[in-house]
């Protein structure tokens, strides 16, 4: 075979959903990245127990999605994979940028970022992209990309970071959970805060209202 990899650039579209309405009373904005196999209007759901006049949630949209089993009638989506990584990353930071700039967040508002799973990766690529301060940076029982190092993290000196994990979280082998907690400590030092629940690889609505 000789074939060639080529690039071609285009614009394309991309929905994302919220839930409440941002407005005067709204105290904190939640940027909430979904798993792998989610679509932001489902994770949503999670989130529907908090103050509706105080929060205000933003859950973007993983683009590649996907039918979910072999019935074709559920619908799932994954931010990443190990193919293109790169350009697909920087596609996800355009279309990011995009929500952001179009929902005009205000600044008095506590801004958390939030990711579950595939989304933690995601979380923690964006911060590091934009530079964006936050007040809490969850990080719900998903993994860290190796190629961040501490000083990505810098602008984030005042934000407190929080590590959620189950206990029976089966893609956590405890060697799994020690390299994760390593990586953890050595970008943010001891500024963490962990929780850790009686469950598995799940959200739960009480954490989301803890935190």
């Amino acid at each position: 075979m000789n074939n060639t990899i080529k690039q071609v650039s285009y614009t394309t579209t991309n929905t994302y959903e919220t839930l409440n309405k941002l407005t005067g009373k709204t105290k904190n904005i939640w940027l909430v990245f979904h798993g792998i196999g989610y679509l932001s209007k489902f994770f949503l759901r999670y989130f529907d127990e908090l103050n509706a006049d105080e929060n205000f949630i933003i859950a973007p949209q993983a683009p590649s999605k996907y039918y979910l089993k072999n019935t074709y009638k559920h619908v799932g989506a994954s931010w990443l994979t190990k193919e293109n990584t790169d350009m697909e990353t920087n596609n996800i930071y355009n279309y990011l940028n995009a929500v952001l700039a179009q929902e005009k967040l205000p600044e008095q508002c506590n801004l958390i970022i939030l990711g579950f799973s595939q989304g933690v990766s995601i979380a923690l690529r964006y911060s590091a992209f934009s530079q964006i301060p936050c007040s809490k940076l969850v990080l719900y029982a998903g993994g860290i990309p190796n190629e961040l190092k501490k000083h990505h993290f810098d602008h984030l000196k005042n934000t407190k970071v929080i590590s959620v994990i189950g206990d029976k979280d089966e893609y956590l082998s405890p060697e799994r959970l020690r390299e994760e907690r390593h990586k953890l400590i050595s970008l943010f030092g001891q500024n963490i805060h962990y929780i850790n629940f009686n469950g598995g690889h799940e959200v739960r609505k009480e954490i989301i209202n803890q935190i």
